[in-house]
């Protein structure tokens, strides 16, 4: 068997550029951000070593020529971890590429992905489909800024609309008034060339649950609560860039995931159908990473969800869904083989072996 692993490696330096495969070093205006939801080589690596159980696995790095290379390469089954280059449509290319190529694929189709990565978007399923969120406004132009001034509830918290990996949020990102909202938002709008969605800031505990399967057999895993009180004194209880990418170092101690979270059952449950709520709605399949947070009244409230979720293999990374396998006492790699079982299932109906 044949197994084709799509993904887009992270450039080893801000200042790389040019090389093979035809990748360009950011505009001078890029955000500092630019590359973070791309992975590293280790990560590619490990999820490369755990397909080879079930054969030759073919590395194509999704760039340039990609969907030549796909069709060339005759994979049986496209392992898909790619991040795409640019839009709001960026995660969704890969997908539409293997099913125009007619190869199965894993993950969500590209109508998902794309619903799931506009944050505004996925908002109106949730509404519709009575998946419980915070309200918010959409900023999608200057001329929209008025908008802030009638949001009935601050403090606000903006955020790229297309954005993930805590790209675009930072401290900064909490407003109290309409003029702080405002300007952090022709801040976003300038830096990130996209809508801005300003969403009521709740104050309760934050979680991830990380789901696996498809349609009705869909399951969470042990859920995550982030454990705020570890940030620096004074922090803003998230989970942002500076969070994410600065105050986590491998040489540095930074304990702030709890897994499983210890939680009354009865919030659990909330949490769980909240998040297998948020999932199907978006047509969700295979996997995903769905984040929630408590509001006031500590209901849970479905803040995004991400149908490509990070999977770095090294657990001082803090990634949530090897987290949480290995809260099953599932390792890595039987979670990269695991996944691919469900996903080879559900597109041809037939068992891995």
């Amino acid at each position: 068997m044949r197994i084709g692993l799509a993904y887009n490696q992270r450039p080893s330096d801000a200042t790389w550029s040019g090389g093979a495969g035809g990748r360009t070093s950011p505009e001078p205006s890029a955000p500092i951000d630019e590359y973070v939801e791309w992975d590293d080589p280790e990560t590619i690596e490990a999820v490369g070593k755990a397909l080879r159980v079930f054969g030759d696995v073919v590395y194509l790095e999704a760039i340039d020529d990609f969907p030549t290379r796909l069709r060339d390469a005759k994979v049986d089954f496209l392992f898909n971890m790619a991040e795409g280059m640019s839009g709001p449509n960026r995660e969704s290319h890969v997908p539409a590429i293997a099913e125009f190529l007619e190869v199965p694929y894993l993950g969500s189709d590209p109508l998902s992905l794309a619903l799931a990565l506009h944050k505004g978007r996925a908002k109106e399923v949730f509404v519709q489909r009575g998946v419980p969120t915070a309200p918010a406004v959409l900023v999608e132009s200057d001329a929209d800024l008025e908008r802030l001034n009638g949001a009935t509830t601050y403090p606000l918290f903006l955020k790229p609309i297309w954005e993930g990996s805590s790209k675009g949020i930072a401290e900064a990102s909490h407003v109290t008034s309409p003029a702080e909202a405002q300007e952090r938002a022709r801040h976003l709008l300038a830096t990130y060339r996209q809508p801005v969605l300003a969403e009521s800031f709740l104050p309760g505990d934050e979680f991830t649950a990380a789901v696996l399967g498809h349609g009705k057999e869909a399951a969470t895993l042990p859920l995550i609560r982030y454990k705020f009180h570890t940030l620096p004194e004074g922090s803003l209880p998230i989970m942002g860039y500076e969070a994410k990418w600065l105050w986590d170092q491998p040489d540095t101690e930074f304990d702030i995931l709890e897994c499983p979270a210890r939680i009354s059952e009865e919030l659990a449950a909330a949490l769980r159908d909240a998040a297998l709520g948020a999932y199907r709605a978006l047509g969700c399949r295979d996997w995903a990473r769905v984040d929630l947070r408590l509001d006031a009244d500590g209901k849970p409230q479905v803040l995004e969800v991400n149908p490509l979720p990070g999977i770095m293999p090294d657990p001082g990374a803090h990634s949530c869904l090897p987290m949480a396998a290995s809260a099953l006492g599932m390792s890595y790699d039987e979670l990269i083989q695991g996944v691919t079982r469900i996903a080879w299932r559900r597109a041809t109906g037939s068992e891995l072996q």
